[in-house]
């Protein structure tokens, strides 16, 4: 390990206390070995690998199967997997990469680093010219291909160039919707390529891979160490059918990455790492601020019901597609940012909760397998064990006084004791105030007042109060006025 990355590491895992998720315990891990472990067995897994990753640190790793059945090589965290469609947030990264270093705007268009998009017939006279940002975020209006895609791995690069010159036909005119599309990434393969003047998978193993130690990781298997590798097969005839081996093309850029657990936990280490947002010196490759910006989706967002056989309660989770990365609001877990991978022979799925600072990641053997039922499973597991809590958020000095009004303002009965913003009186005047909390004092009685608030953000919080006969929910809110003044307050009793 180059020292550049042993102190990329070590600040991943410098987080300030106040911010660091809980380790999962033992029984918590063992529920979650026992779901992957039934899940590879119905099936029909040869080969698997799963990890958690808590505040940059991978604290749960385990292989199970083997690697290839003729040598029947145990898996371990070294074990080398393709990752499919994972590998499409290496292309996103590199592209804002070059966005933060002037070299490409997300907002021009694409033909503008790719000349052979100069002459395609759009399909309507009124049309825009595709984005680099159309690109990223599967909006360019092209067809869903992920039968087709996957296929095209092998791509010679001239090839490739004769089939961006030809043109291809439009599902949809472009920004009106999100339609997956290999082809989009393959085309952002070739941006890097052409602004950086080296080829892409040079461009990200130098600007992103090496200097966070993914130092097993590439794109072409073909140098990988063969004793290393999990070979990939097909479930047929309820038998295992070896998938063939692709070299690598044009088209890695959307599907070509072959890595390790191990390496690939100080991947998601340092994405993991750029929340929350924060006055830490940068230290990555890439900037915390431009790290986030993997969840910014075109806002074509969609709803539907979680997968019932995750377990839980009935759930509809809210999805829209960041920058090679779904982004789901669930009941239970809140923000999950993840990507599956599915290629012939290999299957793979990652789910960051940012706000938890937690990853998990697994990747198996088989055919279009992806782990992401067990995935989801086991996050489940570990929210109801208690292995999960929210980091918990910093309180702004500017919240801190603002919630010194609030306790203020209840312990005299009068809103007169708070700085007020010039809405406060004309939403409810002083009189009304007064009456409204000696009515509240009336029905619970004292309260202690001094439990800590719960930040929304810097400028808003929550609080509840234990009292004489009840319980007091609050919320404080600071006016966007550089001096501290209270735009939104409220107590009322909380239900038992």
């Amino acid at each position: 390990m180059t020292l550049r990355a042993g102190l990329i590491l070590l600040l991943s895992l410098l987080a300030p206390a106040a911010a660091r998720a809980a380790t999962p315990d033992r029984a918590a891990l063992a529920a979650t070995d026992k779901i992957f472990a039934d899940w590879q067995r119905d099936a029909h897994v040869p080969g698997l690998v799963y990890g958690i990753v808590v505040d940059g640190k991978l604290v749960h790793v385990r292989g199970a199967g083997v690697q290839d059945l003729d040598s029947k090589r145990p898996v371990t965290p070294d074990t080398l997997f393709r990752i499919a469609s994972m590998s499409k947030a290496f292309t996103a990264l590199a592209i804002l990469k070059l966005r933060d270093d002037g070299k490409v705007a997300l907002d021009a268009p694409a033909e503008t680093y790719v000349p052979e998009m100069r002459g395609w017939t759009m399909p309507t006279a009124d049309s825009p010219r595709i984005t680099v940002r159309n690109l990223l975020t599967h909006s360019a209006g092209f067809v869903e291909d992920n039968p087709w895609g996957d296929r095209q791995q092998v791509l010679p690069e001239a090839d490739f160039t004769a089939m961006l010159r030809a043109g291809v036909p439009f599902a949809n005119a472009p920004g009106l919707g999100m339609e997956y599309s290999n082809f989009g990434y393959a085309t952002l393969g070739r941006i890097i390529s052409n602004v950086s003047h080296v080829r892409y998978q040079d461009y990200i193993r130098q600007t992103l891979m090496a200097p966070l130690a993914m130092n097993s990781t590439g794109y072409d298997i073909f140098k990988s160490p063969q004793a290393r590798r999990a070979i990939g097969y097909r479930w047929q005839d309820d038998q295992w059918v070896r998938e063939p081996d692709m070299v690598d093309g044009a088209f890695g850029a959307m599907g070509g990455v072959e890595t390790s657990a191990n390496d690939y936990a100080h991947w998601v280490a340092f994405l993991l790492s750029a929340w929350p947002a924060r006055d830490d010196a940068d230290a990555g490759p890439v900037r915390r601020a431009t790290v986030r910006e993997i969840v910014t989706g075109a806002n074509f967002g969609s709803a539907a019901m979680r997968n019932p056989a995750a377990g839980g309660q009935p759930c509809r989770q809210a999805t829209t597609y960041g920058m090679a990365w779904r982004v789901l609001d669930d009941c239970d877990l809140g923000r999950i940012v993840t990507h599956t991978g599915g290629y012939p022979g290999y299957g793979s799925v990652v789910m960051l909760l940012p706000d938890k600072g937690v990853g998990l990641f697994a990747f198996a053997s088989r055919t279009y397998g992806a782990p992401s039922l067990p995935a989801l499973r086991a996050l489940l597991a570990l929210q109801k064990a208690g292995a999960l809590p929210d980091r918990v958020r910093t309180v702004s000095s500017g919240l801190a006084r603002a919630y010194d009004s609030a306790r203020a303002v209840w312990l005299k009965g009068d809103i007169a004791a708070a700085p007020l913003a010039m809405n406060m009186p004309l939403d409810r005047n002083a009189a009304q105030w007064k009456a409204m909390l000696a009515d509240l004092h009336n029905k619970v009685g004292a309260c202690a007042a001094d439990e800590p608030i719960q930040p929304v953000s810097a400028m808003e919080g929550r609080f509840t109060w234990a009292c004489e006969h009840g319980t007091i929910a609050g919320r404080v809110q600071r006016a966007p006025t550089p001096e501290i003044k209270l735009q939104a307050l409220s107590y009322a009793v909380q239900a038992e």
